[in-house]
């Protein structure tokens, strides 16, 4: 095979692989994928973006969380191929020009939220999504019935738990991971 097909490079498309260009953290990349190829291995292999971790490789521990289009996902599930044209945001952009730490990197720093740090790209993005989809009225399974469809949903510690269910922390960082994004939403 090709070594610049498989790394990613510009090399010409055949039936087993695709050019797509994605958007990943405001700047356009165009790539050619094994159609095989997930995102998070674009990212890490191609892109050079370690910041999303491979956990589980199955999408059960959100080791790999990034913003796909707005919306939290597991990396290690998408086919690259599939998101063509899409905005990919992963734990280095949310500083923008790297000046300044996002607010929830800062809040993570302050609460401790992390030991190993090896989820905690995937658990900042995760809080991210997670803050954005109860702002915009996406209830969970602990949301209060009575809180109005499509309304926003207050962010308490038992919605942030859950919210953030799918990502683990091996060390046990949960209670400042909660503490941290209560920082960022008060």
């Amino acid at each position: 095979m090709d070594s610049d097909v498989a790394r990613g490079t510009s090399a010409s498309p055949d039936s087993h692989h695709s050019e797509v260009t994605l958007r990943v953290n405001g700047k356009p990349h165009t790539l050619t994928v094994d159609h095989r190829s997930v995102l998070l291995d674009v990212l890490r292999e191609d892109l050079d973006l370690i910041g999303a971790k491979k956990g589980c490789d199955h999408g059960q521990c959100g080791a790999c969380t990034v913003l796909v289009d707005g919306r939290r996902a597991n990396s290690c599930l998408l086919p690259a191929v599939a998101l063509d044209g899409g905005d990919i945001t992963t734990v280095e952009g949310l500083s923008g020009d790297g000046e300044e730490l996002h607010p929830l990197q800062r809040a993570f720093l302050d609460r401790d939220a992390f030991q190993c740090g090896y989820c905690t790209p995937g658990q900042i993005c995760s809080a991210l999504g997670a803050v954005a989809e109860a702002a915009a009225g996406h209830p969970s399974h602990v949301t209060d019935p009575a809180v109005p469809s499509g309304r926003p949903v207050p962010l308490g510690g038992d919605e942030i738990r859950e919210r953030l269910s799918g990502n683990l922390c091996r060390c046990g960082a949960y209670p400042h991971i909660v503490e941290a994004v209560q920082d960022v939403i008060s």
